[in-house]
């Protein structure tokens, strides 16, 4: 396979992607049309994935299939000498989680063989076709329903889950990924601005992905109301069925059980210890030293993608509002996919 026709195509799609998003519906041609009923069978079968947090996936890949980008990130490595089949089974709970995969493999000179999830079934199955038309045919994958003949398998599921995969792969090269979720750490004198970026951390896809914030560190005399009045942007979520349906039901767990919570009628607070979080709850500690910070961070780092503070905490971390905007270099678990398939 040509490696220069692949990277050239996903700057064709990237450029693609753009050129859709920018459309007006009175203005799509065929090809569009098409698009847009991707976009709306992946709702109508899984109605997390709204048309706007399809759009804000679609958006950030089309931001990084850029040829400066790729080619930064393709620098670091080389292409496998030989071709091997890669099984990927992949995550379903936001849109295009498993795009990452995908490309990481065909880069590599290997071959896909993508089990889709139940929740994302549409999306990638046709940016490979595009991707395909627009490097000349110079991509291989294959989708299965069941994984057999590979050489190596990268999948994606649930701690429970990865026990049975872990088993299932034992004599196989393999990356078996786990729950994850984010934390946010803040000093106290954030700004109203930067609250609202962190909204954006822990609102975008419902809270559904493994870089939004579940659990908050405050100060011990921060004011929690400071916290709720950056969240009014998000206050819509709440119209959303499935979602209301989480807030309805934590809500009432917590009355019934006479827990003590905060509430703004879209979202709860609870003091809690533990880093996972119920959907439409966001659990909070407050912190008299930030060494506390860290040994939390350092004790359940395998439980921790990503940790969104400000720059002057000496934290290893990312802004506010960036932790949905991960780099071609930022690896899911943060292990490096593209190392692992250099020596498959």
């Amino acid at each position: 396979m040509n490696i220069e026709k692949q990277v050239l195509g996903l700057i064709k799609l990237s450029q693609y992607i753009k050129a859709f998003l920018s459309k007006e519906i009175e203005d799509f041609n065929e090809n569009d049309s098409e698009f847009e009923m991707i976009l709306k069978k992946s709702e109508i079968e899984n109605p997390w994935f709204t048309q706007e947090n399809q759009k804000f996936a679609l958006k950030q890949w089309a931001d990084l299939l850029t040829e400066d980008q790729l080619q930064s990130w393709l620098s670091n490595y080389s292409p496998s000498r030989t071709t091997k089949k890669v099984g990927l089974i992949l995550a379903g709970n936001i849109p295009l989680v498993g795009w990452h995969d995908v490309i990481s493999v065909v880069l590599s000179n290997h071959i896909p063989l993508i089990k889709l999830s139940s929740k994302d079934k549409q999306m990638i199955p046709f940016l490979l076709k595009k991707w395909k038309e627009f490097s000349e045919n110079e991509i291989e994958y294959e989708f299965v329903e069941r994984l057999v003949d590979f050489d190596a398998v990268i999948a994606t599921g649930s701690n429970n889950t990865a026990r049975y995969l872990e088993f299932y792969f034992k004599n196989h090269l393999s990356i078996i990924r786990k729950n994850r979720t984010s934390v946010a750490v803040l000093k106290g004198d954030e700004t109203e601005e930067e609250l609202k970026l962190l909204a954006h951390d822990i609102f975008l896809y419902f809270g559904l992905g493994c870089r939004n914030v579940t659990r908050l560190f405050i100060p011990e005399d921060f004011v929690i109301d400071r916290i709720f009045e950056s969240f009014i942007d998000f206050k819509e979520v709440i119209n959303h069925n499935k979602y209301a349906n989480n807030y309805d039901y934590n809500r009432a767990v917590y009355l019934l059980n006479q827990d003590l919570f905060w509430d703004n009628n879209f979202v709860m607070m609870k003091e809690d210890e533990k880093l996972f979080s119920p959907l439409s709850v966001i659990n909070f500690t407050r912190y008299s030293s930030l060494d506390e910070v860290k040994n939390f961070i350092e004790e359940n780092e395998k439980d921790i993608q990503c940790v969104v503070a400000k720059k002057d905490l000496n934290l290893d971390s990312v802004n506010f509002g960036e932790a949905q905007n991960p780099g071609l270099d930022t690896y899911a678990d943060n292990v490096d996919t593209m190392k692992f398939l250099e020596v498959i």
